[in-house]
């Protein structure tokens, strides 16, 4: 068994026999389409209906071959970050750094925002087990400037990590989807700095021109098995400025919602669109989308350009390294967008846009 296939499955056994965070069960009644007396669902296709022993089943027992993308590591594009930009940006200039997975640090008027932050060396409830980073982290937490914002998708462990969330401290305003503000607290943030928002919900940063909309996703939440759903999940428009990004945290594709986000936001400047954990379809299709879907969503956001994120970093599912560069590469062709347009940046690359 190789080191990331047994990390995984350590990872994942762990997360199923501790229940290291639990969540109370919400009491509202539903209110709307995507409101349930549990927690909230998903409007379109099929409902998430697997959970951890259909996928051990299916990386076990199944007929699909998992690739090791620890042995393709090197296939993954690497870049030092451009520190002096980052720690003294020009307020002029729209900076991008891609720090890998999900996490980016978006720069622009003075505000330093960032998406699903996550610097620690696994994506698990514990630090000696679960996935592992395929690449070196490329910028730590210290090389970081003061953080305004963070945006977090959801509460998968790959995009809400603890360890960076007590790193970041105290002075950080948190933009989380709904009952995930009762996480934040018990964790000794302070009420006042985080803000829960229900899809189409917006909100905006008292002390700097930023305003934060969260906007659909095709997803699911838990960080156990008895929570699951009881959190919503979501995608975000982020306004800093009169630059315009969409953040698609996780999802799965639909015909319907990212039309509905294009309807009310498009043009969107920058969307950073998730690409990975993709295989096999018939286990990934409902919560991930793959990398021809992720230009799908690109054109219904009417999204200017597009970065691919959400791969590279923690192997989650089947396909690997080379199998999701040249799927880019497809998907690009097929849909009739150059490099510019859907483009692959390099792990701890640091952009203007």
């Amino acid at each position: 068994m190789s080191r990331v296939s047994y990390g995984f499955f350590a990872g994942c056994w762990i997360a199923v026999s501790l229940v290291l965070v639990s969540c109370s069960s919400p009491s509202y009644q539903p209110t709307k389409p995507w409101h349930t007396a549990e927690g909230f669902k998903n409007l379109h296709g099929a409902e998430k209906d697997t959970g951890f022993f259909d996928y051990w089943y299916m990386r076990w027992f199944g007929d699909v071959e998992w690739k090791d993308q620890a042995e393709q590591a090197h296939l993954i594009p690497v870049a030092e970050p451009d520190l002096a930009a980052i720690q003294s940006p020009d307020p002029d200039e729209r900076i991008v750094t891609w720090v890998g997975h999900s996490t980016f640090l978006l720069q622009y008027q003075g505000m330093n925002v960032l998406t699903d932050p996550i610097f620690s060396e696994r994506a698990s409830p514990v630090s000696f087990a679960g996935p592992s980073r395929l690449t070196e982290l490329p910028l730590s937490l210290h090389e970081l400037p003061p953080i305004d914002a963070v945006v977090i998708s959801h509460d998968h462990y790959d995009h809400l990590d603890e360890a960076s969330i007590l790193a970041l401290g105290p002075d950080v305003h948190y933009y989380v989807p709904l009952k995930l503000k009762s996480w934040f607290v018990e964790l000794g943030i302070a009420e006042s700095q985080v803000t829960e928002l229900d899809w189409w919900q917006s909100a905006s940063l008292a002390s700097g021109d930023l305003s934060v909309y969260a906007t659909p996703s095709q997803h699911w939440s838990g960080r156990s098995l008895w929570d699951r759903f009881e959190t919503l999940w979501a995608s975000y428009v982020i306004d800093i400025g009169d630059w315009r990004v969409w953040f698609g945290g996780d999802t799965g594709y639909n015909e319907v919602q990212f039309k509905e986000i294009g309807e009310r936001f498009a043009p969107v400047d920058l969307a950073l669109n998730p690409v990975g954990a993709y295989l096999p379809r018939w286990f990934m299709e409902m919560p991930h989308v793959d990398p021809y879907q992720a230009t799908l969503i690109h054109r219904d956001i009417g999204a200017k350009q597009s970065v691919t994120m959400h791969w590279g970093a923690f192997q989650l599912a089947a396909e690997g390294i080379q199998r999701t560069l040249d799927d880019i590469a497809a998907a690009r062709e097929q849909a009739g967008l150059s490099e510019q347009e859907f483009q692959i940046m390099a792990v701890g690359e640091t952009q203007q846009f």
